[in-house]
């Protein structure tokens, strides 16, 4: 059989790559023992007293499956995904490690699917090269922000596997945000299918090590090219991916600094906040700027007359203390509308919960309360915890033009290093758990 010259290339490329990982494998291969020797190490510090052992005996419930719109119309099928692989030309340079910026560099493909009502609903999803988007001008998503995201990353084990973190939820807090917008649902199970075969292609670009990691960014937009203000009968599904390194500087504490200024207000009642639309994220940019005007970092998102905390930046944020009963408390804004459902969040929660080790509670709590409990020295930490970061832990706030120091960071063991330990432990691959996704 005489092969073309295009199907010479794809297979010298898919050769090269397994070439390359069968190389760094190798390599791996040769420091086995001194990382058993490194983690029997870390098992043994764990295990002294007053310390909890990370179990992989967790309990997860899997959301509720959405319900599509009667009117939909046909859902796509990982079983119809083509592919159409990048050309020699068209691949780019792997960046290092250190110079992995968010959202600096992108792989060399993409995964897309149209919806068009008129064609009887979604059309058959493609991988295909990086490449610019084509929009009518009067698209919906130019003019109405008709449009929603997701943030997820793919992790590369300390065996050489790749897992991604807990995509179920992901795809349900997506179908559930496509709802709010007027834009198609989809099925869940069989995008991550799709994904699952985009990062494969893809794999040499989720970096060989514990300091980085691969972003996938799935994005829903409207694009009927219409200027109606109404739901979208044309819509574009799509996922681009970037590797990413540490969300802080090596040689940081990683402690951040807020502003929390009350003239300012994410989200309200029967509003969005609850949902990742870019609607949510462009008024904040404003706010931003003006905390990075004061030297502080990030903004602490404040809600009514009482000054309730709801997120911090894009993160959602815990607090750790000591409860009016004298025990030990881990606290977090409750899911009433005005917080992201964070998958991180929701994950703590499950771990604190199974260690049994203090209070774990959902309820809102206010800037005075903080305040309070800091002059009593009741409160022992602050920390924000999202996709990008995992837990990142608060040092001060300026609230009403004055530094609150939070002790944070003055904790011999503290919880918000303990939890960022659980999962990433999970995220690399350490620790056998349902909630990471093997990618084959």
């Amino acid at each position: 059989m005489v092969l073309g010259t295009k199907e010479i290339c794809r297979r010298v490329i898919r050769n090269q790559h397994k070439l390359r990982h069968y190389i760094q494998q190798q390599i791996r291969l040769c420091s086995t023992t001194s990382l058993r020797t490194q983690e029997a190490q870390k098992q043994e510090d764990d295990e002294q007293p007053g310390f909890t052992t990370i179990r992989p005996d967790f309990s997860t419930v899997a959301p509720k499956p959405i319900e599509h719109d009667p009117d939909i119309g046909r859902l796509f099928k990982a079983s119809e995904l083509s592919v159409r692989l990048a050309s020699p030309t068209q691949l780019q340079p792997k960046p290092d490690v250190d110079d992995l910026a968010f959202g600096k560099y992108f792989t060399d493909h993409m995964m897309k699917a149209f919806y068009h009502k008129s064609l009887g609903g979604w059309q058959k999803p493609e991988i295909t090269p990086l490449e610019s988007l084509v929009l009518h001008p009067a698209a919906k998503v130019l003019h109405y922000a008709v449009e929603l995201f997701e943030g997820m990353k793919a992790y590369r084990g300390v065996d050489g596997r790749i897992r991604i973190f807990r995509p179920e939820m992901n795809m349900h807090r997506m179908n559930v945000s496509a709802k709010r917008s007027g834009l198609p649902t989809f099925d869940g199970v069989e995008f991550t299918k799709c994904l699952s075969r985009l990062v494969s292609i893809d794999q040499e670009w989720v970096p060989h090590t514990e300091a980085a990691s691969l972003y996938l960014r799935p994005t829903l937009i409207g694009i009927d090219p219409t200027l109606g203000v109404a739901s979208s009968d044309s819509a574009l599904l799509y996922t681009i991916l970037c590797p990413v390194g540490e969300y802080f500087k090596p040689g940081s504490s990683g402690a951040v600094s807020l502003l929390a200024d009350p003239r300012y207000t994410r989200a309200w009642p029967g509003g969005v906040g609850d949902r990742k639309m870019g609607s949510n994220y462009a008024p904040t940019i404003h706010v931003q700027k003006e905390a990075a005007s004061k030297g502080l970092q990030q903004v602490l998102w404040l809600y009514g007359e009482d000054h309730q905390l709801t997120e911090v930046g894009t993160m959602n944020i815990f607090m750790f203390y000591i409860n009016d009963n004298g025990e030990k408390e881990l606290i977090t804004p409750p899911l009433n509308g005005l917080i992201l459902p964070g998958i991180t969040r929701d994950s703590i929660l499950s771990l604190a919960r199974q260690w049994g080790r203090f209070k774990v509670n959902e309820a809102s709590f206010t800037m005075p309360q903080v305040c309070q409990l800091i002059k009593e020295e009741r409160l022992l930490e602050l920390f924000g915890t999202g996709t990008a970061c995992v837990v990142s832990p608060i040092e001060r706030i300026h609230y009403l033009g004055e530094d609150i120091l939070i002790p944070t960071m003055e904790q011999s063991k503290p919880v918000f290093d303990e939890v960022k330990k659980a999962l990433t432990d999970i995220q690399y691959g350490k620790v056998d758990h349902p909630w990471a996704m093997i990618i084959d």
